[in-house]
Formats: C-alpha cells, structure tokens, sequence
C-alpha cells in the first residue's frame, strides 16, 4: 500500500486537474473516485494526522453498510436496539429491530485505510497543508514550507460546515448549525446487547439529544444541541450529562478518554454547492440529515454524484454546462418532512415540553413513527444529473482498497 505524503508539500507541481480541500470521508472518497478515472488529483488536508481531531461519532447505518463495503475490521458490532429516554431518563421507549442497524466506526483506522486506498488511486496528499484562499486564477496553500499556489481546473470543498471553499466561490453556506461535544472510550466485555440510548433533554441538549452508544467494544457518550442554548456551554452539559448516562451502569471510566467535538449542519442540503470553478461534497454542502444529523451515509452518496460530475465536466467542451446537474436544491426538495421535523425539534425548549412529547412516543403511532425514522430504509436520495446516476461504484472496484476482497 502507498501511503499519503505527510511532509506538507502539495506536490512536484503547482497545478493539478482538481484540488480537493479536506481529507474527511467525502474529500478521500470524492478524490478516490476522480483519481481512478484517470484525473490527477491534489487532496490538501490541514492536520498532519487523520487520526487526531476526529469530529465525527462514526455510526453507520444499515443503507451505508449494505451499499458500500467498508472495512470490517474497523466496524464494531451490529447494534439493533433504541432506548429513547424522556427528561429524568425514567421509563425509557425502547425500539428493537430485526435487523442490524447500525455500526459504530473506529474512525482513526478507517480515515487511514481511506487515505491508503486514495493514494493507491493515485491522488496526491499533502498533510498538514492549509488552504488559504483564492487568488485570481489561483488557490494559495500554506503549509511547513510555506505558502504555493496552485493552479487547479476545478476545487472540491470538502472542508466542513464552515467551508472557506464556499466562501470563496460564492456558494451557499450551512446557516442552521448545532455543535457538539463526545467522549470516546474502550469497554470491558459485557453482557448487555449493544444499545444506542438517546436522551430528548433541552436542559442538557437544546434542540437536539444526548446519546449514549454502547456495542460492548467502546462507548461513545456525546451531546450537542444550539450553541447559544446550553445553560453552562456545551462542555459544562456533557460534563452534567456523563456523571448519569444510561447504558454504563458498573462500568468504570479510564481517566483518559478521546475528546471530539465541532459544528454539524441541520438546515439541511444546501441550495447552491457548485459552479463553474467547483462544488462542495459532505458538511460543507450540508449534506447532513436535518433531523438525525446523521451525515456519513450523505457524504459518501454525494461524492459519488460529484466524481461522476466532474468526470464528465473535466472531459466536456463546456464543463460549465455539466456542472449546472449538482444541483443542490433539487436534493434539498426531498428533504422537506425532515426540515419540518427539525424545525419541530428546534421548539422543544423546557423539560416540560419534552416529556409531552414523549407521551406521543408511548403510543402505537409514536413507536410507528420513531420506528420509522431510525430504522426506516431510506437514506440520502439520490441525485439527478443528466447522465443517469448508478449509485455506489461497484463493490468490486472499492473492494481492492478496502482491506478485504
């Protein structure tokens, strides 16, 4: 296996077919995708590790699962059980599934495996390398040997919810955001049933939930919620909420524990994420279910529309043409029931309020409805462009880099 280049350098040359800002999992897969097409690819990422300053909870769900093979190693055990608590987190909702719907990632392993199979392709990495803006016919990247600017056919932003890339082509940018907070640590075997717990608390998770995921191989214990909100910060509610989540009754807490934590779209799919110099992919298209927050399942299912857009842009007499098909008000028209559920969401401000809806939630229609959501089969829809979508690449062609044919 290749590895990425961790010197910072973006590379021998200074111009490439595509730059591809940010090394998350819409950025590696988009810049994968690109570079077995025969582009060549600059992939440009600010941490000299993508290991460090995870800002994902890493939960797959069962569409992800079933349409792209990741790799197992780095999967923990299928989860099929919901406990949904009201405030108090008394006389809990629980939901089971019949089938597995859920996985938590080990998301340093997998960014790695990712990275090998991007460099595989042929995509140059440079890490530890920042994009510092646009300058004319130019991107500018700073890195430990300075500043180089790069001459680029197209930029991919794929640098998070707050992308610089969006501010600097004039796109649309994520408005409605929620930040949050989680602490990750191993577990000793155990006996109960892998379980995801949710908490409906605005005292503790104003306009969102507090969660508690145990698969007997890690917890991963997490709030977030309107940063304007949180009575005592958002540090402070999931300091509160640690000393009493359900799920880790005995089990004792290691002193060190990994801290993640960073802002998650939830307006939903972005209106305008591309034009002629470029598009956004992942949060910086705010590609995340307003809803769930749920947003690896829609980062990979994006990249994949936007490779095959900018396949056919980079290889069109009039790219500008192709690129008016990544069309993100299309997409954010299939978002409509989940934006108002958000928006319901977002009202819930007391205790008081929460625990009336949970009297919904006790019903038959309730669990119909909570059942619905988080075990249902839909996922990001698909996007349209002129050339049919066919969905994930083909399973065979991923799996020569994912670790297991």
């Amino acid at each position: 296996m290749r590895t990425p280049d961790a010197s910072g350098r973006p590379g021998a040359t200074a111009s490439t077919d595509v730059l591809v800002v940010g090394a998350g999992l819409a950025g590696l897969h988009t810049a994968t995708l690109l570079a077995r097409r025969g582009h060549d690819v600059l992939l440009v990422e600010r941490r000299t590790s993508l290991g460090h300053a995870i800002r994902t909870t890493g939960i797959f769900v069962r569409k992800t699962l079933d349409d792209f093979p990741l790799p197992q190693e780095h999967l923990g055990p299928p989860i099929r059980r919901v406990m949904l608590y009201p405030p108090g987190m008394r006389r809990p909702v629980g939901l089971v599934s019949a089938r597995d719907e859920y996985r938590v990632g080990d998301m340093a392993p997998l960014y790695t495996a990712a990275a090998e199979l991007a460099a595989d392709a042929g995509v140059r990495m440079a890490m530890g390398t920042s994009y510092a803006g646009r300058q004319g016919g130019t991107f500018r990247l700073t890195g430990r040997e300075g500043t180089t600017a790069v001459r680029a056919r197209f930029v991919v932003g794929a640098d998070g919810a707050r992308s610089r890339v969006a501010r600097d082509l004039a796109l649309d940018r994520n408005r409605h955001v929620l930040v949050g907070a989680e602490e990750v640590f191993e577990l000793p075997g155990t006996d109960e049933p892998p379980t995801f717990h949710c908490v409906l608390d605005p005292s503790l998770a104003p306009g969102y939930l507090a969660w508690v995921v145990n698969d007997g191989q890690h917890a991963h214990v997490g709030v977030a919620g309107y940063a304007d909100r949180f009575p005592a910060g958002l540090r402070g509610a999931l300091q509160r909420f640690s000393a009493s989540a359900p799920g880790l009754a005995g089990v004792e807490r290691p002193e060190a524990v990994e801290r993640r934590g960073g802002p998650i779209p939830v307006g939903g799919m972005l209106r305008r994420v591309g034009c002629a110099d470029g598009l956004l992919v992942g949060d910086a298209a705010g590609a995340v279910s307003p809803l769930t927050a749920g947003g690896l399942d829609p980062c990979l299912r994006l990249s994949e529309h936007a490779a095959a857009v900018l396949d056919e842009a980079l290889r069109a007499r009039n790219p500008g043409d192709v690129l008016t098909g990544y069309d993100g008000a299309a997409l954010r028209a299939r978002f409509r029931g989940r934006l108002m559920l958000r928006r319901g969401l977002a009202h819930v401000r007391t205790p008081a309020m929460a625990t009336a809806a949970f009297t919904l939630l006790r019903t038959p229609l309730g669990q119909a409805a909570a059942r619905r959501v988080l075990f249902g089969d839909k996922s990001f829809p698909t996007p349209e462009h002129g050339r049919p979508y066919a969905g994930p690449e083909p399973a065979a062609r991923i799996r020569t880099g994912y670790g297991k044919p």
